[in-house]
């Protein structure tokens, strides 16, 4: 199988379907923001996460392998559109009230940094953010549909991925950075 195809030399691409889309379309805009997502995870696992938080982390990629395939098949009917569901959010859920369970309560906000692993998670947050973003501006266009888990699982993936960058900091034992106000 070759890597070209040379069918996006026009600034195309193919969805799932026979449909193409030029390569700046909202839905291809949304999808290759989860797939960025995905990458920074990546970058965040080679940073030798701890077992557990490596585990949830390449559970996150495969989730997010199946997101961006719900958002690259813009039928309702497709057999990607409906794939993620409540039991993938029950899952982050259920992630982020384990890990908050060990962690002191926050008292100010928290500046992204830390150790290494955790900086990249907090930069992972802000690409899950923009991800979010660019969805629900998908979502909110005529004659599109995007399944509201796939909403609710950025929505929470963004706080979970906060939480996991507070507990590398916790387990390396290094202090969350506080913002402080100059006022």
């Amino acid at each position: 199988m070759k890597i070209y195809t040379k069918t996006g030399d026009e600034g195309t691409t193919g969805i799932l379907g026979s449909k193409r889309l030029r390569k700046d379309d909202a839905r291809i805009e949304a999808y290759g923001t989860v797939d960025e997502l995905n990458a920074a995870i990546g970058v965040a696992r080679a940073h030798a996460l701890e077992a557990t938080e490596d585990e949830l982390a390449a559970r996150i990629q495969d989730d997010l392998f199946t997101l961006g395939a719900a958002l690259a098949d813009p039928n309702p009917e497709g057999p990607f559109h409906n794939q993620i569901n409540d039991e993938h959010i029950a899952a982050l859920e259920k992630a982020i009230d384990d890990r908050v369970a060990e962690l002191a309560p926050m008292r100010s906000f928290i500046l992204p940094g830390g150790a290494p692993a955790a900086a990249q998670l907090h930069l992972t947050r802000t690409v899950c953010r923009r991800a979010e973003r660019l969805v629900v501006h998908l979502a909110n266009l005529a004659d599109e549909h995007v399944p509201s888990p796939v909403l609710i699982y950025l929505n929470r993936l963004s706080d979970l991925l906060f939480v996991m960058a507070r507990t590398v900091n916790h387990h390396a034992g290094v202090p969350d950075v506080p913002w402080i106000s100059k006022k």
